[in-house]
């Protein structure tokens, strides 16, 4: 996980603490939306994910409400001061960072599997 919110950091000039609850964000959406094999895959490879999801998955709120999804995720990660760019700066290093964890087929599937995905890959 370290090394994925380092990555995060750098190439999009985020706080490091900004990047860890937006993996978190992210990922547990992507538990929730995506095709659940690759997604534990990924989820298993990455030191710390586990607590990252657990830490930013609480109370519904709004989000809850509204129905979640990919809008829901867009506007909690909004939330912590991510702009739009940022956000598809993040998924895409995410991604890269995923195929390199568990092969660019499985990544693929998530993408392709995941409702609204595509657009930021």
């Amino acid at each position: 996980m370290d090394e994925l919110v380092d990555q995060l950091a750098v190439k999009v000039g985020i706080d490091k603490a900004v990047a860890e609850k937006t993996v978190g964000m992210i990922l547990g959406f992507l538990r929730t939306e995506g095709p659940s094999e690759q997604v534990s895959a990924l989820i298993e490879k990455i030191p710390g994910a586990e607590a990252a999801i657990a830490s930013t998955s609480g109370g519904g709120g709004f989000a809850s409400l509204m129905g979640g999804g990919l809008m829901a995720l867009g506007s909690k990660l909004m939330g912590l001061g991510l702009g739009m760019n940022d956000i598809q700066e993040v998924a895409r290093e995410l991604f890269k960072f995923g195929r390199t964890k568990i092969g660019a087929d499985d990544m693929e599937k998530i993408i392709a599997g995941t409702p609204g995905l595509s657009q930021f890959a």
